[in-house]
Order: structure tokens, then C-alpha cells, then sequence
């Protein structure tokens, strides 16, 4: 009984597991770069739904004393001059979430801030201002510009770590996959119109994170196997390492994911964006050290991460034998 209970209960493969991933290593690299420039080109046009954050402008979120009429209030609020007015339910229909543009000084947004309370404890008496947040124009530039640099460091640190623990090979393997999957991310958000806001920056740092650990958890698996096959080639050898360490990387990032799935199921609003973007980045994560950063590996260490190992394999020559003392002394007379 206790020899059964020292056994795992379940694996989500076999041990003795030998996919030849590699096989598809063109189409992963390609499907990936595909990916990656269609994110980049949804970044640009028709562009990231910006927060507060990077925008700017005023949010507030009122409750009402009964289901909300988002057409009288928005009526209502359009009638004072402030701009564009963006209205919403916010998690139910007594909750709404009113998004008005910058405007202007702190004195000019209080004002704002004021008229809009106004406005709406007449369209509907006894409505309550839950919170309001405020972000000008240059704090907004400034946090922007904060963000893409924090982005800039995670992936500057990650080349240098990589670089000092394994060959520059893996470094530039998991560098480029780590942009790979970082643009995937952002087209994730351009297609689904996610907010693009702090909290989203974030949720991408700690997928950087969760990616470059598990890209280093294969790669010490194949540097091990490195040293101990020193006459496996190279091709076979990623497949080895990839189908030792599958267990591994499919049993991580599926506790991640059904950790952050509640969160992006009853998390609300506020932790909506969070959440799902760490859900599809787990997933891109996963597939990317398999079918992306191992095949660049390959293609960039195949003549170099051997090197070296053909002078181990193959077999001394034999010394000649020597010749007859009589041939050596020449014919005699």
C-alpha cells in the first residue's frame, strides 16, 4: 500500500514518451513568425484599446438605485460638453462605468468630476459616485514610456542570464522566442480589445518570467544530455530532452492555468484582463519552448554545440607494425 501511495497517481504522459517534435520544427518556426507579425501590424492599425493609464482622461464608476438606463445617462452626460463619453454596465446592471477624455488642469477635472456627479444625481436620484480616477496627459506619456522599458529590462536581463549559464546559442534561442511570444500577447489584446494598462504590462512581465524559467529547465536538461550523449546528434538529442522534461513543463503550466482561470471567470472586471492574458500566455509559454525555441537551438548549434565530440567518437588509427629486422637492415650480400 504505501509502495502504491510513493507512485504518482496520474502523469499526463508516459515516461517512456518519444515524440519526434523536431520533425515539425519548420512549421512551428513559421507558423510563430506568421503570428507574431500579424500581432505586430494589429499593434500599430487598428491599435492597443489604451486604459486610463496610457490614455488618460477620467473614470468613474456610479451605482444607481435601480437597474441603470444607459440611455438616459449617457444623454445626460453627453449634454454637458466634456467630449466623447464612453458608458458601460460594470459587473451589473446598477453599475455603470462612465470614461470621459482628459481635460485639461486639475481644477478643470474636478469641475468635470462635479457636473458629471450633478448630472447624474438628477437623471436618477440617489445614485452614489463608487470612485473616480484621474490620469493627465503626461502622467499617462510618462507610465507609457515606463511600461515599454520595464518590458525592455525583463528581456535585457533574461538575454544576460542566459547567456552566463549556457552557451550563447540558448541565449539568443530563448531571447528571440521570448519576443516571439511577447508580440503574440499584444496581438492577443489587439484582437480581443483588451485594456492595454499597467495591470496588463504586468500580467506579460510575469509570463516572461513563467516562459524563461521553463525554456531553462529544457535547456539544463539538454545541456546534461550534451555531456552524457557525446555522440547522439543533435536533432535526436532536443527530442530526448523535450519528451524527459514534458511531464514537467505540461504539469507547471496547467497549475497555472487552472490557478489564474477563476480569476478570469469571477474575478470581475478589474481582474479580467489580467487574468486572461496570463491564460493565453501560459499557453504560448508552454508551446513555444518546444516548438519554437528548440528548433532555433538546432538550427544555431548544430555545427557548434558538437564541436569537437567527432575527435571523441571516432577510434584511434593503429599504430604500423614494425618491419622485419631484416628489411630494416637492407639485403645482405
Amino acid at each position: 500500500m504505501l509502495g502504491f501511495l510513493r507512485r504518482p497517481l496520474f502523469r499526463l504522459v508516459p515516461d517512456d514518451t518519444r515524440i519526434q517534435f523536431m520533425r515539425g520544427r519548420i512549421v512551428g518556426l513559421v507558423v510563430s513568425a506568421v503570428l507574431s507579425t500579424a500581432s505586430v501590424v494589429l499593434a500599430i492599425y487598428p491599435g492597443l484599446e489604451k486604459g486610463i493609464d496610457f490614455k488618460g482622461g477620467i473614470v468613474m464608476e456610479a451605482r444607481t438605485p435601480g437597474p441603470a438606463d444607459l440611455g438616459q445617462l449617457r444623454g445626460v452626460v453627453s449634454g454637458l460638453g466634456l467630449g466623447d463619453v464612453g458608458m458601460q454596465e460594470f459587473g451589473d446592471a446598477s453599475t455603470v462605468l462612465i470614461r470621459l477624455p482628459v481635460q485639461g488642469e486639475e481644477a478643470a477635472t474636478q469641475q468635470a468630476v462635479s457636473r458629471v456627479r450633478g448630472a447624474l444625481e438628477t437623471a436618477a436620484p440617489g445614485t452614489r459616485i463608487l470612485r473616480t480616477e484621474a490620469v493627465g496627459n503626461r502622467v499617462s506619456d510618462e507610465l507609457f514610456q515606463g511600461g515599454l522599458i520595464a518590458l525592455a529590462i525583463s528581456l535585457g536581463a533574461m538575454l544576460i542570464y542566459i547567456w552566463f549559464r549556457f552557451e550563447w546559442q540558448f541565449a539568443v534561442g530563448a531571447i528571440v522566442t521570448l519576443i516571439l511570444d511577447t508580440t503574440k500577447v499584444v496581438g492577443f489584446l489587439a484582437v480581443t480589445r483588451l485594456e492595454f494598462n499597467l495591470t496588463t504590462i504586468a500580467a506579460i512581465l510575469t509570463i516572461i518570467g513563467f516562459s524563461a524559467n521553463d525554456k531553462v529547465v529544457v535547456y539544463d536538461r539538454m545541456r546534461e544530455n550534451l555531456r552524457k550523449f557525446k555522440t547522439m546528434p543533435l536533432r535526436e538529442l532536443i527530442d530526448r530532452s523535450i519528451n524527459e522534461t514534458l511531464n514537467r513543463t505540461l504539469g507547471t503550466s496547467m497549475t497555472l492555468f487552472l490557478s489564474a482561470l477563476p480569476l478570469a471567470l469571477f474575478g470581475g472586471e478589474t481582474l479580467a484582463g489580467f487574468a486572461w492574458v496570463m491564460l493565453f500566455g501560459i499557453v504560448v509559454s508552454a508551446s513555444s519552448s518546444i516548438f519554437i525555441a528548440a528548433p532555433i537551438l538546432l538550427f544555431l548549434g548544430e555545427n557548434r554545440l558538437r564541436r569537437g565530440t567527432e575527435a571523441v567518437a571516432k577510434p584511434v588509427p593503429p599504430r604500423p607494425a614494425a618491419r622485419a629486422a631484416g628489411s630494416v637492415a637492407g639485403p645482405q650480400a
